[in-house]
């Protein structure tokens, strides 16, 4: 994948651009069809389906509720510089700098999260419950621990030899993946913090998302690789292979998506050479399914609510897609970012998800509202 930035993107543009409103969104074209056609390919013992497209059942705007500016957003395929808290804050990595933002009162906080020059924030992630912290991960390999209510820095835990691209949250325990493909738990709790160690991939871990469960944590690399880790509480823990390790991709595997309804299912989407959507059985590996998207696949979101998912692209379409699960039939395609949308979000509720690109602009996306 294309990793455009191995420092801090300084930028020239005013400080007040900085989650700005833009005027309005521009208009998708009419009728626009996409000429990439979508195509099926056959998992083990299904049946290949036909691609198509049908209607939703309400109503999905083509335009974003809200736009916002994010000048020096990273175009970095391997970071994760975007987290949509408990407490409905929206964080932000841009440089060196965490921006929280409220969208209800529309108040901006600046965390100056690294001073050094070359430094930047290359992972951000709220805790799962509360979201009164947040995790910070730098392109030193450091983990902060941030209260958003105080704005203090509570402490930094080490462990990586380089950048931590993603960080996830299990409780009281931080996971943090790295450039050096090590994947650390951390918990908050305790002096010596480094509780587990997973050791599987050979390239930079560039996904990661616990289950529901707490019990397994999967993680996608630079090394193509999805691996389902058990999930550990014990001190000392260190562990070089994982429960499940699995091949079926052939390019970095930056999105991942536990199944709401279907507690076993794993969706995975990875990058330009590749440009497959994937559903697994987490208890063995089996692949179910397969999509080609026909484009970079950089993220998902499930749905809380309906059987559906959302997943945000890079070259060549720079879209957001809404796809009926298990079918997988493509309901609604949201166009308007002008580059490769690589972050995305999803509310407290779960009706709104939140999408940053490489265009350096925030759009709100009303996708899942009843």
């Amino acid at each position: 994948e294309s990793d455009t930035s191995n420092g801090s993107k300084s930028s020239n543009k005013s400080d007040e651009r900085i989650l700005a409103f833009k005027n309005k969104a521009p208009l998708p074209s009419e009728d626009h069809i996409n000429s990439l056609k979508v195509l099926y390919s056959q998992a083990p013992g299904g049946i290949r389906s036909i691609a198509q497209t049908a209607k939703l059942s309400r109503h999905v705007s083509s335009m974003p509720e809200k736009m916002l500016d994010a000048p020096g957003l990273l175009d970095d395929y391997y970071l994760n510089l975007l987290s949509w808290g408990q407490n409905n804050i929206v964080a932000i990595a841009l440089g060196s700098d965490v921006y929280l933002w409220n969208p209800k009162s529309g108040k901006i906080i600046e965390i100056p999260a690294v001073e050094e020059e070359n430094e930047y924030v290359s992972s951000v992630n709220f805790t799962n419950e509360g979201g009164a912290h947040i995790a910070i991960g730098t392109s030193t390999g450091l983990v902060q621990l941030w209260d958003i209510t105080t704005q203090k820095k509570l402490r930094k835990m080490r462990g990586h030899a380089g950048r931590i691209g993603v960080l996830n949250w299990n409780k009281h325990v931080v996971s943090s993946g790295g450039r050096d493909g090590n994947i650390l738990n951390h918990d908050v709790r305790i002096g010596q913090h480094i509780v587990a160690t997973y050791t599987g991939h050979v390239q930079e871990v560039c996904s990661l998302k616990w289950s529901s469960s707490g019990r397994t944590l999967a993680s996608g690399g630079n090394d193509n690789q999805v691996n389902l880790w058990e999930g550990s509480t014990s001190e000392g823990f260190e562990r070089t292979t994982p429960r499940v390790t699995i091949n079926e991709h052939q390019a970095a595997v930056k999105a991942l998506g536990w199944c709401p309804f279907e507690h076993n299912v794993l969706a995975t989407g990875a990058g330009t050479a590749d440009r497959t959507i994937k559903f697994f059985n987490a208890m063995n590996g089996t692949l179910l399914n397969s999509v080609d998207t026909g484009t970079q696949v950089c993220a998902i979101e499930w749905s809380r609510t309906e059987k559906e998912l959302l997943s945000s692209h890079g070259y060549t379409t720079n879209s957001l897609c809404l796809w009926k699960y298990p079918s997988m039939t493509k309901v609604k395609e949201l166009r308007g970012h002008t580059k490769r949308v690589l972050y995305l979000a999803q509310s407290p509720g779960g009706e709104m998800v939140v999408s940053g690109a490489a265009d350096e602009t925030l759009r709100f996306w009303n996708v899942f509202a009843p």
